[in-house]
């Protein structure tokens, strides 16, 4: 009699996913970063740059209170950062050039500055130069660290400046005289009335601009003109020759200095210099064996009765001996050579110490030298056979 099974339908095909299903987890990672991006650039503030004087800088080392200050004086405040947009900038006798960030000058930049300055009659302020600067604004002389101290005030020919305080953390003094005590702050380059420089440019930070009378100096110095031009310097404005070589940022004193050093150097060698000959070599005329120099030596030790230092000997070479062994290392006190030999061999410390130990009592005869080198060497075979 057979049976009959009941036969299922067949079951229809899963339905393929589409392709917005695919690619759901995608797009909706995609939408989030959208997202994230717009509100990141619907809530950020005012783009601020962060070099060393830049007046959108509010950091400490900013000036953007100098500059604000400036502008809410009345002063129109224009702001340019690469040496197109500075020849662009339209120039004349009521304006003033600020140059901040002075070290990324090169020579081209700076020949292109000084030309415009020229041209249109504007007045020029130069913060913090650089030799190579002061070498193409025609200034001879060096820069120094100026010492400030507690203050220094102002005391020069221009009155605009004087009998204020002038209060930095650092400054540099110009080659030539100056306001300040020469501590440097403002100085006129000699032959270019028409230039300025200050070598204390931390007064116009942000964090010391309140100090002193430096923000009655800086504001002095930066709004006489109705219009301010901020040329922020950028290093990416130089040519390939605008390169700073190592000569560019050394005194020019130094190479006839380092030449003359060579020279009494030289001198010095053929004056206190040895004329030696030729190495010879000759035989010696014994031949001694290490086994009878350690047997002379015990000669004299026995002759002079110093059974302590024979003692000694014998007891150092053996903690040396032991501490290898037991890989303690060849810089171990003594007090830890102790401890492990008396675990290892399973003697007290006390005999151990009293063995092989500096403080040890020295042998009053040579009967008990021996007894003693005895006893070290028997320690030694317990040590290595443990």
């Amino acid at each position: 009699m057979s049976t009959l099974l009941p036969v299922s339908a067949p079951t229809a095909p899963a339905e393929e996913p589409t392709r917005w299903r695919r690619h759901r987890s995608t797009l909706a990672i995609v939408a989030a970063l959208l997202a994230a991006l717009a509100l990141v650039v619907l809530t950020q503030g005012p783009v601020t740059r962060g070099a060393g004087l830049d007046p959108d800088n509010p950091g400490p080392d900013g000036a953007q209170a100098v500059a604000r200050v400036l502008d809410a004086q009345g002063v129109d405040v224009r702001i340019t950062r690469t040496a197109d947009d500075f020849d662009q900038v339209e120039l004349d006798a009521d304006t003033l050039v600020v140059v901040t960030s002075s070290s990324d000058l090169g020579a081209s930049t700076t020949q292109r500055l000084l030309a415009r300055v020229a041209v249109s009659d504007a007045g020029l302020v130069v913060v913090d130069p650089t030799p190579a600067l002061l070498t193409e604004l025609g200034v001879d002389g060096d820069l120094a660290r100026a010492e400030v101290g507690e203050g220094v005030r102002g005391d020069c020919l221009d009155p605009t400046y004087d009998d204020l305080l002038l209060v930095v953390d650092g400054a540099q003094s110009l080659p030539s005289s100056g306001c300040f005590d020469d501590a440097l702050s403002v100085e006129v380059a000699p032959g270019r009335p028409d230039v300025t420089l200050l070598g204390a440019g931390q007064l116009l930070t942000n964090d010391q601009v309140l100090r002193g009378d430096n923000a009655a100096i800086a504001l002095r110095l930066l709004g006489p003109d109705d219009r301010l031009v901020w040329y922020v310097a950028s290093a990416d404005d130089q040519v390939a020759d605008d390169g700073v070589s190592i000569s560019s940022l050394l005194p020019p004193w130094i190479g006839p200095g380092l030449a003359v050093v060579l020279f009494s150097t030289l001198l010095l060698v053929l004056w206190r210099g040895r004329r030696l000959g030729p190495l010879a070599s000759e035989p010696l005329p014994v031949v001694v064996k290490a086994i009878e120099t350690t047997r002379s030596r015990g000669r004299l030790y026995r002759r002079s009765g110093d059974r302590g230092h024979a003692a000694q000997t014998l007891r150092s070479a053996t903690r040396v001996r032991a501490a290898v062994r037991l890989r303690l290392g060849a810089g171990t006190d003594e007090a830890t050579v102790v401890r492990e030999i008396a675990r290892h061999t399973g003697r007290s410390e006390s005999d151990i110490s009293g063995l092989i130990a500096t403080t040890a009592t020295a042998p009053g005869s040579d009967r008990d030298l021996i007894t003693l080198a005895n006893a070290l060497a028997a320690l030694e075979e317990e040590v290595r056979r443990t």
